[in-house]
């Protein structure tokens, strides 16, 4: 006997696939077991939730034996389910909320495990804080950073995987929470009403300003490939950029989920202002240039970005070190083919961070 799926469930499937759950670090078995146990209709927070504190407990246990590479892996695997219970609610619900805040908690703890150094940032901006965590390399000079940014549902912690990547190749990460994102928006409330290119120069500030960090480079994925790209015109201080599936020209697309997410990114549901914010966030080549080595990747079954929305990055490019990269049958942001594009970007940034250190 078969469960009828509910609408909502099969919204939130589509959403979160296999593919995406196992780019952001979650466990193989967890990931199935998340689909089977909604496909068969325990709500999705709750499920994913469950599996979350699972691994938690592996952890625990883990970490009092001495097994602290264990712990710390099971406690990224946890953060990974909670990270997508959250998901499970576009608007900025409690349950959304006390998830996130459970996740900030777990996030700490993988602090004391891990063997990568995580810090917590804080940047005063606008009355409150820009929130984010930076990853440095466990035993070696940091050879450059990366500033990685989200989309309009995930952030932070949903990039620990390409963080792990770019530490085991001598590179930091700053794993930012912009405006409209993470903690930055559900607890400072800091929306993308903002003069967004300020609040994108915080965290290259921050970078900036610690010469133990080197040169930063900037990576985009989604909308957050859009404010990446609109960083690097605005900033000499980018020394690489790469926009991974991003519109150059956002506007609202027609899905009931990326309108939600939308709506929560602005603090307003008025479709008017939502498409009016999207205006002022538009990325112009005539007017913008990028004049750092630019780096676009293309997923050729993107069922949300075709590749003339990205074609005005590589048209604002000024760097003889522009470069696109197609995948055919690539998902949003290259779900699919996660392992590659990330070798593909890390060793790109390794290269262009040490030329320009």
């Amino acid at each position: 006997m078969t469960t009828e799926q509910s609408p909502f469930m099969s919204a939130l499937q589509r959403a979160m696939p296999l593919t995406r759950l196992l780019d952001c670090g979650m466990d193989y078995a967890d990931a199935t077991a998340l689909h089977a146990r909604t496909m068969a209709g325990e709500p999705w927070d709750t499920a994913a939730e469950a599996l979350a504190d699972a691994q938690f407990a592996r952890a625990s246990r883990a970490a009092e034996a001495g097994h602290l590479v264990t712990a710390a892996g099971a406690q990224a695997s946890g953060i990974a389910g909670l990270l997508f219970a959250q998901m499970a609610f576009n608007d900025d619900v409690p349950r959304k909320r006390q998830l996130y805040a459970r996740l900030r908690e777990a996030a700490r703890r993988l602090a004391s495990w891990s063997e990568q150094k995580i810090e917590r940032v804080e940047l005063p901006f606008s009355g409150a804080h820009l929130i984010g965590w930076l990853v440095r390399p466990p035993a070696h000079a940091v050879r450059g950073t990366v500033i990685v940014f989200g989309g309009q549902s995930g952030w932070g912690f949903a990039y620990w995987p390409i963080a792990r990547e770019l530490a085991a190749r001598g590179i930091a990460t700053l794993l930012a929470e912009g405006p409209g994102q993470g903690e930055t928006r559900l607890e400072q409330g800091i929306y993308v009403d903002v003069d967004l290119d300020a609040a994108y120069r915080r965290f290259v500030d921050h970078v900036a300003g610690d010469p133990s960090l080197g040169p930063v480079g900037i990576w985009g994925n989604s909308v957050g490939g859009l404010w990446a790209a609109s960083t690097a015109a605005s900033d000499s201080r980018i020394a690489a950029c790469c926009v991974n599936g991003a519109l150059a020209a956002p506007t609202l697309l027609p899905f009931r989920t990326f309108v939600e997410q939308a709506a929560a990114m602005l603090g307003n549901k008025d479709p008017e202002a939502i498409s009016a914010n999207f205006a002022r966030m538009r990325f112009d080549a005539q007017r913008q240039r990028i004049d750092c080595p630019l780096l676009v990747l293309h997923g050729g079954a993107d069922p949300l970005i075709r590749m003339e929305d990205q074609q005005p990055f590589l048209d604002a490019a000024t760097s003889s070190e522009a470069r696109l990269e197609i995948w055919p049958d690539g998902e949003h942001t290259i779900y699919n083919h996660s392992a590659e594009r990330t070798s593909l970007v890390c060793d790109w940034f390794v290269e262009r961070l040490t030329q320009r250190a």
